[in-house]
């Protein structure tokens, strides 16, 4: 039998994001397990040729990691003031590989997450971090649709 004493809930702050901590949420109250809430901030593709020196990537990934950091403080006193347990992080990398690293270092038993639905050729470009994080996780992965 699954004892569920944590889950993890990947955020890019989303709709679809929303959905799936609302149902982890669901989970946790029940189980009382603990609620992390993660956020990845994935690196900065751009063009080889690209010309404006002025802006640093490095700076920008840092402010995107500042402001997902406020984000997150923001959503853990919302679920504390609720009475869950949380614990908030950010990382950087490629969110599949971070989302199930994060999973496996922190012995989590369930991983929520939401899915854009991309089909299609959108989907033959981007692939789906869901897909990825569900071939590769070391638990259980709770996919939650938008529309489901």
């Amino acid at each position: 039998m699954l004892t569920v004493s944590s889950l993890l809930v990947p955020t890019d702050f989303s709709e679809n994001a929303g959905k799936a901590l609302a149902l982890a949420k669901e989970i946790a109250r029940g189980t009382k397990a603990t609620l992390h809430i993660m956020h990845i901030v994935e690196p900065v593709v751009y063009p080889a040729d690209w010309s404006y020196a002025q802006v640093g990537f490095a700076d920008i990934e840092q402010e995107l990691q500042d402001n997902a950091t406020k984000e997150l403080e923001k959503l853990s006193a919302a679920l504390k003031a609720e009475g869950f347990a949380v614990e908030t992080s950010v990382r950087r990398g490629r969110a599949s590989d971070e989302i199930c690293t994060y999973a496996q270092e922190h012995s989590i038993s369930i991983i929520a997450i939401g899915t854009h639905g991309r089909s299609g050729f959108e989907h033959f470009l981007f692939g789906s971090t869901t897909e990825r994080v569900l071939r590769k996780a070391p638990c259980p992965v709770l996919s939650v649709r938008l529309d489901s």
